[in-house]
């Protein structure tokens, strides 16, 4: 898609015209500044946001945010939301890293005190989580432990010895996705994940070791006991071999549907069902299950984490005020209640490569933060800033309550092997007083700074839609990668 074929909104809108393609329901909408709408227009994404306003039910418009990139069938950076009455579910708007997601722990550390051992840490970390790809994690996983942890998410996982029972209340959804039914999920997707519980993964998870660097909003940043040379601690990982399989098992069976159906779709990737349909029903059952397997996986990291912490500085994890900011997914489709055509309705929001975004007041905001917002933590690249965000005044008229979830990819991770060394970045990031450790130098090329778009910018875009606003950036300081 050309940027000729868009029609510019306002600074940080461009819209895909209505009839742009053939079938179309609505028009696209695209959050980004001049220099992100060329980078979006330079793969299929634009294309991908169109199509996705060709799918039954789709409200408002066919959304995406400024670090889109092309996916599978819906953009990364995708959102779109689908009537109860008349729309779908389509496992490809959630992706394969189902509830792929974020949390940040705080610390009463300040960049001071880790500076002298940061890698003696980053090595005592690297030694008590299972990291890389097929990584078989510390927890014992039989099928009934495993059907557990599917239904009760990150609460089974406290249950269970692993974190605290405080930690639950600031995790969205109270650490547990509801309706989830592991009878929904294939033997081979239970298989899978029996061996992965308590992994990092690969590719773009990480563990990262962080300093506050700049606080933009003291008000909030206080509510969020967030504060200037503050060191914290980011998780990014997901559902892992589980949820991809249920994903990949999903999309089979929407396939069928669409069909027995006959659904003309723009996309084969785009395969769905309605939300009426038991196949819907079973794929939301099983993609909650994924949900509460990756909440689960994130709060045994958690637990390792603090683990690692009291063995490097000598005191129990409370005492080094070792508490959980906040933990939210993007990669999920959810129902939810949202104006539409000025009246409230029920909706299917997919949010695939982007983070709910809802303003202080709104009944989807866990109590803890109700007054101030939710938080949205945003992961950049391992060279440059990652940042706490709080939900915008404006997200949920402009985009459902969603906005980014990090920089996005410029660069493929195959493309980005080819033009990065893995150890000349790992010296790079040394020389810039960064500790990485990671089992393959390839795997970190391919999450390599100039592999993605510029974080700062991505935000900036968010805050001035209205969808977010900045409350602290975090710098890198020792970086645990697959």
């Amino acid at each position: 898609m050309e940027i000729d074929d868009l029609r510019q909104i306002d600074d940080y809108r461009w819209e895909i015209p209505l009839g742009w393609k053939d079938g179309m329901r609505v028009p696209g909408i695209v959050f980004a500044d001049g220099e992100l709408i060329e980078l979006a227009s330079g793969d299929r994404a634009l294309e991908q946001v169109a199509n996705v306003a060709t799918l039954p039910g789709i409200c408002g418009a066919s959304l995406a945010m400024p670090d889109i990139h092309r996916g599978y069938g819906f953009p990364i950076g995708g959102v779109a939301a689908f009537a109860e009455d008349g729309g779908v579910v389509s496992p490809g708007g959630v992706g394969f890293d189902i509830s792929c997601g974020v949390r940040l722990l705080k610390t009463n550390l300040t960049r001071e005190d880790v500076a002298g051992g940061l890698e003696d840490l980053v090595a005592v970390l690297a030694a008590d989580i299972p990291r890389g790809l097929g990584t078989r994690g510390r927890i014992h996983a039989p099928e009934p432990v495993l059907r557990k942890v599917l239904e009760g998410g990150a609460r089974e996982l406290v249950g269970m010895g692993y974190g605290r029972e405080e930690d639950l209340a600031f995790i969205e959804s109270h650490g547990v996705y509801p309706d989830a039914d592991p009878a929904r999920v294939s033997e081979y997707a239970m298989k899978r994940g029996a061996g992965q519980l308590g992994t990092l993964g690969s590719g773009n998870h990480f563990l990262e070791v962080q300093a506050v660097d700049r606080v933009f909003d003291p008000a909030v940043a206080q509510a969020f006991g967030l504060h200037q040379g503050q060191v914290t601690v980011m998780i990014h990982s997901g559902s892992r071999g589980l949820g991809h399989q249920v994903c990949t098992d999903y999309l089979q069976v929407t396939d069928h549907v669409v069909k027995r159906l006959g659904l003309e779709l723009p996309d084969r990737q785009l395969a769905c069902a309605p939300l009426d349909a038991p196949e819907a029903s079973d794929y939301m059952a099983a993609m909650a299950c994924a949900c509460n397997y990756a909440l689960g996986n994130r709060q045994a990291l958690t637990h390792w984490t603090r683990t690692s912490f009291e063995k490097h500085f000598g005191g129990s994890e409370r005492s080094l005020g070792m508490e959980l900011l906040f933990d939210v997914s993007h990669n999920v489709a959810r129902m939810e209640t949202h104006l539409v055509d000025g009246r409230p309705r029920r909706v299917c929001v997919h949010r695939k490569g982007a983070t709910a975004s809802f303003p202080a007041g709104h009944s989807e905001v866990p109590e803890v933060y109700g007054a101030v917002g939710q938080p949205v933590l945003i992961p950049g690249d391992m060279g440059t800033s990652s940042y706490v965000l709080v939900g915008g005044d404006r997200s949920v008229e402009e985009s459902f309550g969603s906005t980014c979830h990090g920089a996005g990819r410029t660069m493929s991770r195959s493309k980005a092997r080819k033009t990065v060394r893995g150890n000349e970045l790992a010296e790079r990031l040394e020389r810039e007083g960064i500790v990485v450790m990671a089992g393959k130098p390839s795997l970190l090329a391919e999450e390599a700074p100039e592999a993605y778009k510029d974080v700062n910018r991505v935000v900036d875009v968010c805050e001035g839609a209205g969808l977010s606003r900045k409350v602290a950036r975090l710098r890198p300081l020792g970086v645990l990668k697959g």
